[in-house]
């Protein structure tokens, strides 16, 4: 019998992850029998499958709690990959302070809990956005010296009981973007750029996510070291993916901007023989859970 796996996704983003359609033929290359399926679809019988796999669940941050309470539930009826306690941590930006304090080079981010005073604010254009956030949604850059755009985005994030966190916008991002570095089961895999997304006086994101400029990479090796060195200062080794974003801070060394162990793009179209490295990473761990007929 084939391991049944559900690629979790979400009914908001149902049918939109470019990279299903590929990763789906190469996991019945495999021998896999997979299927997408929405995390907020009751009618799921999640024990039906011997392994779910987070990937388009692009609309958590708003309903946090709630995923949390799902991912607990499937945890209980089957294996889930990457793990609740992974995910929890994960979806919270605060785990920026875990890696400054293990030593890992992180652009600085200020956290400020609601009923906490958003200035002073940089004297440099920076960014603000929730710290349970995802595709750039709720997210500000602003130029130095502004005021009344940070306060108002925090005014309404913190009246949702969120918190805000603050960052230097890195001037690198405008002319040479962000490196996106990919690992599958636990190795390094492959590295696309993201070109800059906020544009300078440019209103918050609506929808799920912002549109993304993507070309291929080749990772340097100072990018990897950092990025190498994050994973496992979150308790992150060997999972079945990750994403670390990374980007040069104004001296040109990389900086951790973000760690993605939740339900990252992986870019697999982009990355020659990535669809099949994951799919074969998922089909060791399903079957590992596979039911055999009695």
């Amino acid at each position: 019998m084939p391991a049944r796996v559900a690629l979790a996704s979400a009914k908001a983003a149902w049918g939109i992850d470019p990279d299903e359609p590929g990763l789906l033929e190469a996991l019945e290359e495999a021998g896999v029998a997979a299927e997408p399926a929405a995390w907020d679809d009751d009618a799921v019988d999640w024990a039906g499958f011997d392994l779910v796999v987070l990937r388009s669940t692009w609309d958590y941050a708003e309903r946090r709690e709630e995923f949390l309470d799902w991912l607990d539930g499937v945890a209980r009826v089957t294996r889930v990959e990457n793990p609740p306690e992974i995910v929890r941590a994960n979806t919270d930006k605060r785990y920026l302070d875990m890696l400054a304090t293990a030593g890992v080079p992180v652009v600085p981010t200020r956290f400020v809990e609601p009923g906490q005073d958003l200035e002073p604010l940089p004297d440099r254009p920076f960014v603000v956005k929730p710290s349970v956030s995802a595709g750039s949604r709720d997210t500000l850059r602003c130029d130095a010296g502004e005021h009344r755009r940070p306060a108002a985005l925090a005014r309404r994030v913190h009246g949702e009981g969120r918190t805000v966190m603050v960052q230097p916008y890195v001037a690198s991002v405008d002319h040479r973007g962000e490196t996106a570095l990919c690992f599958i089961d636990g190795a390094f895999s492959h590295a696309i750029a993201k070109g800059a997304i906020l544009a300078p006086g440019s209103d918050v994101i609506e929808g799920l996510h912002a549109p993304e400029q993507l070309t291929s990479r080749t990772a340097s090796g100072a990018e990897r070291t950092v990025a190498e060195a994050a994973l496992p200062a979150l308790g992150a080794r060997d999972l079945l993916y990750a994403r670390v974003d990374v980007v040069d801070d104004d001296h040109g060394a990389p900086s951790v901007l973000e760690v993605e162990l939740t339900e990252p793009s992986l870019f697999l179209r982009m990355a020659p023989g990535a669809a099949q490295r994951f799919a074969r990473a998922i089909a060791g761990r399903a079957r590992r859970g596979v039911r055999t007929s009695s």
